[in-house]
């Protein structure tokens, strides 16, 4: 394992310590809405700065862009290596007790993604990429699917929860892609999504409006496993743009042609 994704795992072992022991005594955790149905909790924060705290002493030259933390002071120092961390992506399930979220850590290189953890504290399953060394599953390696007809295809989703979104074109999308899969999950976690279109428990993935640190972990998981990770119209830019399609390459482009029409102007 490459010595910056060993720190990676280490990192985000020692955040799922802080979320596993939060976990047994839900009711005592205080909870804060961000903007409407956008949450944060103590655990999240707190989870965030062990992950942290791992990092920065493996690597303290290092830039951070975290989601409750924001972004270190050096990030746009010309750095050439920053952590992208989601510490707990799915906290709204987390908050209801429903076993289905993670840790997220990437590490962004001259503005490649080149190391990915999402670690799954529920299951103990814990995805792994190196950029050019494949992606793993409890390290045992992963692809995704064969499936070739999107009408075969398990896809996975986001729906819109903030204030602003649009719904109306989500639901446009949600007819077109039920009609045209064998069915649509919203499980609750992009970047466990991510990590199931990688290990072949989802043929496809699509969500708009994501930020970095729910994308870049898992986009170097589908990569490695051999999918496709774009955006609504198959562009490689993806990952600041936030509108996500993922999938095995034929799954891919079956969903572009279904959904390019949504694609950001």
């Amino acid at each position: 394992m490459h010595p910056m994704l060993n720190t990676a795992v280490k990192a985000a072992r020692r955040g799922a310590a802080v979320i596993n022991r939060a976990s047994f005594d839900l009711d005592r955790i205080k909870v804060t809405e961000k903007t409407p149905n956008d949450f944060v909790t103590e655990v999240d924060q707190a989870a965030e700065q062990a992950i942290i705290e791992v990092l920065l002493t493996a690597y303290p030259d290092h830039a951070i862009l975290a989601e409750e933390s924001g972004a270190s002071a050096n990030l746009h120092d010309e750095n050439e290596y920053v952590w992208i961390i989601d510490p707990l992506d799915g906290t709204t399930n987390f908050i209801h007790g429903f076993p289905q979220y993670a840790v997220s850590i990437a590490l962004q290189h001259r503005g490649q993604i080149t190391q990915a953890v999402v670690y799954d504290p529920n299951r103990n399953d814990l995805f792994t990429a190196t950029k050019g060394a494949g992606a793993y599953l409890n390290e045992k390696r992963i692809r995704v699917t064969r499936r070739d007809k999107i009408a075969d295809a398990l896809i996975g989703t986001g729906f819109p929860f903030r204030t602003g979104d649009n719904i109306d074109e989500y639901l446009k999308m949600f007819k077109i892609m039920t009609q045209s899969c064998a069915g649509l999950r919203r499980p609750g976690s992009a970047a466990l999504d991510l990590a199931y279109v990688a290990a072949g428990r989802l043929d496809g993935f699509f969500e708009k409006g994501l930020q970095p640190w729910d994308i870049a972990a898992g986009s170097l998981l589908v990569t490695e496993a051999g999918g496709i990770v774009g955006t609504f119209n198959g562009d490689s830019d993806y990952l600041y743009k936030g509108d996500v399609l993922a999938g095995n390459p034929k799954v891919f482009a079956q969903m572009v042609a279904l959904l390019s029409e949504f694609s950001k102007k």
